[in-house]
């Protein structure tokens, strides 16, 4: 009897073990569920190509801003394409914000591996090309969406832009991990950080932060300790609504009404997100 329990928990363990590798060597493939192709450009917007500094050729979307109007650089999730970005910024295009919606290497067709060091090397090539437009950190405002929450921290961090926007954000990646496979230790297996927590203290910026009480995905609690741990962030909650908030109009209109409130004249986004209510 002994020796069955001890072959039956060998086999156990070994099971364990096996999983624990095998996620540990396909973590980025779960993590960066690249698109394969790209989606056709949004109505409205440019396509435009720049180089990281490892030498790669990455497109964006663009639109230009009207007039005296700030330009948003909308980093997306990890799933996500021009297409879902340019709903998720809809209502900022409307008021009449530019928007830039780079792509990552390894996604819809771009050359390179999807990783953490990869999106800040494409982060800075994008930032870099707006200002190559004469666009600069006064007239910036960084946003990101899930994992691109963690994009648009480090840039916000190196460029400190007029404001910084997180929807549905993470405190560091490995929580988030932790938070979905809690049977095994997945804040030491976890490669890939994007430790938001850590960094959000140094942003000098106004930051909004929007979460949905349901978000599965990433709990809510995670935007609260993200607001408590910055210098000047507001967290404004949304009742019911899953991770996937960024692409309602809801959380659109409330984005407009806090740039228009933080960036004071130059923004004329208040007055129109008004009319929608």
């Amino acid at each position: 009897m002994r020796r069955r329990l001890l072959i039956g928990a060998s086999i156990v363990v070994g099971l364990y073990l096996c999983i624990v590798v095998a996620l540990f060597l396909a973590q980025r493939l779960l993590i960066f569920p690249a698109p394969r192709t790209q989606a056709p450009l949004p109505a409205g917007f440019e396509a435009v190509a720049y180089k990281t500094q490892d030498g790669l050729q990455l497109q964006a979307a663009y639109r230009r801003a009207a007039p005296n109007m700030p330009t948003v650089i909308f980093f997306h999730g990890n799933g996500d394409n021009w297409r879902r970005a340019a709903v998720a910024t809809a209502r900022l295009a409307e008021a009449g914000y530019g928007v830039l919606m780079p792509e990552y290497r390894g996604y819809a067709g771009s050359p390179g591996a999807p990783s953490e060091a990869g999106f800040y090397s494409d982060g800075r090539a994008a930032v870099g090309w707006l200002r190559g437009r004469g666009i600069d950190r006064t007239n910036l405002v960084i946003a990101g969406h899930s994992i691109g929450s963690g994009t648009a921290v480090q840039m916000a961090i190196e460029t400190q832009p007029a404001a910084v926007m997180l929807i549905s954000p993470f405190t560091a990646l490995p929580d988030v991990a932790a938070h979905h496979l809690p049977w095994l230790p997945a804040r030491r297996l976890t490669r890939d950080r994007f430790d938001n927590l850590s960094k959000i203290a140094r942003l000098k910026a106004p930051t909004l932060i929007l979460h949905g009480t349901a978000d599965r995905t990433i709990p809510f609690d995670q935007a609260e300790r993200l607001a408590q741990a910055a210098q000047q962030a507001d967290l404004i909650s949304f009742a019911g609504f899953g991770h996937q908030l960024g692409f309602a109009d809801e959380a659109g209109d409330a984005e407009v009404r806090w740039l228009a409130k933080r960036l004071g004249d130059r923004s004329r986004g208040d007055d129109r997100s008004r009319s929608r209510e």
